[in-house]
Parts: C-alpha cells; sequence; structure tokens
C-alpha cells in the first residue's frame, strides 16, 4: 500500500512538473509575442519618418540645386537671377559626370526644356541646342518620387556677330532613390 502512495504521489509530482514547464512555455511564448506586437508599433514610425526625411531632402535639393556653382548662371548673364541653370555648364557637367558620382546622394538629376519644345529629345554633344533633355545624372537603381522646380535655362547665342544671353522655361527634376520599407 505504501509502494502504492509513493507511485502515486510520484506521477501527481511528475504531471505537477509538467503542468509548470508547460506555464512556462506558454508564458515564454505570450510575452515573446506581446513584445513583437509592442516593438512593431514602436518601430511603424520609423520608416515612415526615414520617407519623410528623404522627401525633405529632395524638396530642399531641388530649390538648392540650381542655384549651385555647377549649374547656376552666375553673373554671365545680364540679369543673374535665382533658379537659373546655364545649359552651357550643364553640358561639361555632364560630360564629367563620373567625378560627381554620390555627391548629390540622388538616384537621377534631370533637366527638362518645357517651352519651346523639340519633341522630348535627349541632349548630347552633338545637338545641342537642339534639345529638351538633359540627363544630368542616373544611377541604375529603383527610382522614388520625382520632385521638381521649374527654371530658367540660359546660354549664350551668337547672331549676325553680335552675342546675347537666350533663355527658355525649364524644369529640374530630381529622384531619389526607392525607400525600402520592410
Amino acid at each position: 500500500m505504501i509502494r502504492e502512495l509513493k507511485n502515486a504521489n510520484r506521477k501527481k509530482g511528475q504531471m505537477k512538473v509538467q503542468q509548470m514547464a508547460f506555464m512556462l512555455v506558454a508564458v515564454t511564448l505570450f510575452f515573446a509575442i506581446a513584445g513583437l506586437f509592442i516593438f512593431r508599433l514602436f518601430f511603424a514610425g520609423v520608416n515612415q519618418a526615414g520617407t519623410d526625411i528623404q522627401e525633405e531632402n529632395a524638396r530642399l535639393l531641388v530649390s538648392r540645386l540650381a542655384s549651385s556653382p555647377e549649374f547656376y548662371c552666375g553673373e554671365s548673364f545680364a540679369f543673374g537671377e535665382s533658379n537659373c541653370i546655364d545649359t552651357d555648364k550643364v553640358m561639361v557637367l555632364m560630360e564629367n559626370i563620373d567625378k560627381y558620382d554620390g555627391f548629390w546622394k540622388v538616384a537621377e538629376i534631370q533637366i527638362r526644356r518645357i517651352y519651346p519644345n523639340e519633341g522630348g529629345i535627349e541632349c548630347n554633344g552633338l545637338n545641342y541646342p537642339n534639345c529638351d533633355v538633359f540627363k544630368v545624372y542616373s544611377e541604375n537603381v529603383d527610382k522614388g518620387r520625382e520632385y521638381s522646380n521649374f527654371v530658367s535655362l540660359c546660354r549664350k547665342e551668337n547672331a549676325e556677330e553680335e552675342l546675347y544671353d537666350k533663355c527658355e522655361l525649364g524644369l529640374l527634376l530630381v529622384n531619389y532613390k526607392e525607400f525600402e520599407n520592410e
């Protein structure tokens, strides 16, 4: 009889140990899942904040880019106004763009002439100034949203032995790399 009681107590003890082990595993799983949920809620805004910062940087870059020394008309034109891009400088820059790799930290910089329009012809050394699209810089990556700013596209023209400033309406476009939301 005593032996049977010891066996019964041992089985009850083993059952209680198994129940305790099961409860510990269940409580651990519960806290792990709750922790992951809280972690996800806490960091959900980080991706959005990254996207917002990237958009703000793109807007600032577009507004400043036309005034940068690589693009700006400066004092070489009579009026020297802001948001004026010297297309002659842009053509030289396009020929030497490999020296600017990663300088602007963007995926693409493009300048499009809006008026007068030649039909979307891409600019190169052979067809300039009878072209519309200056592909200044481009990386082979997924591009995000495009940001733009209106600019004056100016260059020096020669007519009847007289040099004059010729300006046209253009659009400066900047594309950032697509922000990865995970």
